[in-house]
Formats: C-alpha cells, structure tokens, sequence
C-alpha cells in the first residue's frame, strides 16, 4: 500500500478523531473542479485503504459561466471516470430560481447546492456529504456573519460536523492545499468569478482580509479559529441551558402560538432574547436584532399591546400570555 504523506495522515487523522466517517461508510464528496474539492477527492482516496468505505462524487453546475460551467462540469466527469468513481452532476438554471425565490445568487446556489445533495443521499444511501471547507473559507464565513450582524454564537462559523455534511480540511490552510496540489500533480479548474469582488463573500476574500494580514501577519487566522471555538462552545453551552430551562418551566416553550408572559418577565435580556429567537424559528419568521429588541419592549408595556415582529407575524400581549399568529393575506 502507497504511503501517505504529512497532509494526508493530518486528513485521516481528522477524520478519526473527530468522528467524521466511520468504516463502512458512504461519502458522497462534492466537487466543483477546484483546488479545495480536487484536493479533499484526492485525500479520500489516498486514506481510503486504511478506511474502507464507498465513495462517490457530486457536482453543480449553476450555469452561471456559460461554456466555463460546461468545462468544469466535463472535467469533473472525466476525472471520476478516471478513478473509477461514479459521478452524480445536476444542472441548475439559477438565476431563474434566485429570481423565484427573491434570494441572492450566492444564496440561491447554496439552497440548490444542499438540496442537490439531500437528493442524492435519499436516493442512493449514502451517509455522508463531504464539502472542501477550509481555515480560510472559515475566517470569510465568521467575517461574513460578523458584518450581517449575528448573535454571538452565530460567530461559529462553519462546523466540522452539521448533520450528514462534514468537512474534513476545516483545519487546513490553502497554502497547504494548493502545495498538496502541486506535489501530486493534481490538475484543477479556476472559477473567473471568484476573482471579481461583485460578491459580498468575494469582496472579503479578496480585500478585507488580505489587508487584515498585512497589517496583523499570522493573528488574523489563529484569532478567528479560536474566537469560532469559544462561539461554538457558547452554542452548546447554550441549548443544554435552554433544554433545561424549557423542562423546569413549560411556558417558555412555544405552545399553540403562546409564551407566558410572567415566566418571560423573570429572565435576563438575553434569556429573554434567547427565548424569542427559538420561538421566531419555529414559527419560520425571520431573526433580527430589532425584532427581538421588540419583543422585549413589549414585555414592559402591558395587555392589549400588540407589534409586528417582521413581515406577517404580530404578537399580542393577551392576558397572562404573548400570542403570535399570522396575518391572513386578503
């Protein structure tokens, strides 16, 4: 058997200690063409011998680049049936649907991408969707999140296990990649469009962070990483809270549309808030820091108050209880 070298024993490794796949597993890996997905193939099939399990592979093409899109896609193609690897590739005519869904292009591509993804597993059983996230695409995503706004366990970042999906180099640096790249030889694809700061993601990428390096070399990264692991330990330090909260005190809980008021007006702001958001995501409204900010207020007013809490939701303060129902649409 080949022997494996530092990046892919790093890769095993990762896989084992954080559980990532088990022997025996299905992994579905997704591919664009490019460096980060072209090296994750790679690494899967360096390990495999010492983790055997199936592996296929799953491609988009957004049509988004015209006869770009088609390339990638055939190269994509090619090199699977190079390896022997069976290949599941969708067509998405997106700009269409960003149209439909009135969402951003990126964020369209991301529903269709997930969705694509969540097919394929159904229909042929795999266990897992293995994405080419890495340390940098990690500092763009809490970067990201940071100027829209989030709580602070929305600083996460991206998660090394959600689910089905893994991601395997989220401890790899794209210097390390794109050496791993060279030293084998791997031929990849270059998205144009990634060059172009049209999107927001792009525009981090390519300005916001490379001047944060030069400013600050080498404490961009590591800052990052850790302040992502602080907010991930806060988020699971804050749903055993919640769950345990939520058990001693039912009214909490989001029931028939009602919250008690009185069990709400013994918490923190935060509780408070914290409250309010998982009952705004059940509902499937949106969160906002001004809609929670209302919701709040509302608790120091008193029954008979009613507000919007974003697009069709209002909430009245009835009683001993807020309420939330839907405006019918006429």
């Amino acid at each position: 058997m080949k022997r494996v070298n530092a990046l892919e024993k790093k890769f095993l490794e990762q896989l084992r200690i954080r559980r990532l796949v088990e022997e025996g597993e299905k992994v579905l890996v997704a591919v664009s063409g490019g460096q980060d997905s072209m090296a994750m193939l790679s690494l899967f099939c360096a390990v495999s011998p010492l983790m055997p399990g199936k592996l296929a592979v799953a491609h988009c093409n957004f049509q988004l680049r015209g006869a770009e899109s088609d390339a990638d896609e055939s190269f994509v193609r090619d090199h699977c049936q190079s390896l022997g690897l069976e290949c599941f590739v969708k067509r998405f005519d997106t700009l269409q649907y960003a149209g439909e869904l009135k969402r951003s292009i990126e964020e369209t591509a991301r529903i269709l991408r997930y969705a694509f993804f969540e097919e394929v597993i159904l229909e042929q059983g795999f266990t897992k969707i293995a994405t080419g996230h890495h340390v940098n695409d990690n500092a763009e995503t809490i970067l990201f999140n940071l100027f829209r706004g989030v709580s602070l366990p929305g600083l996460r970042g991206i998660r090394a296990l959600n689910g089905k999906i893994i991601r395997p180099m989220l401890l790899f640096h794209k210097a390390d990649i794109a050496a791993y790249l060279l030293e084998k030889g791997i031929a990849n694809r270059t998205d144009t469009s990634n060059c172009t700061n049209d999107y927001d993601r792009n525009f981090i990428r390519n300005r916001v962070i490379p001047l944060i390096e030069e400013r600050f070399q080498h404490k961009l990264m590591p800052s990052l990483r850790r302040l992502s692991e602080q907010a991930g330990e806060l988020e699971e330090f804050l749903e055993l809270y919640f769950e345990n909260l939520c058990e001693r005190e039912p009214g909490l809980v989001l029931t028939e549309g009602k919250l008690d008021v009185h069990a709400l007006q013994q918490l923190t702001v935060f509780e408070q808030k914290e409250v309010f958001k998982r009952a705004l995501r059940d509902l499937g409204a949106p969160v906002d820091a001004q809609t929670l900010q209302k919701l709040v207020d509302l608790l120091s007013t008193c029954p008979g108050k009613t507000i919007m809490a974003g697009g069709q939701l209002r909430v009245l303060w009835k009683k001993g209880t807020l309420c939330f129902w839907r405006n019918t649409v006429t």
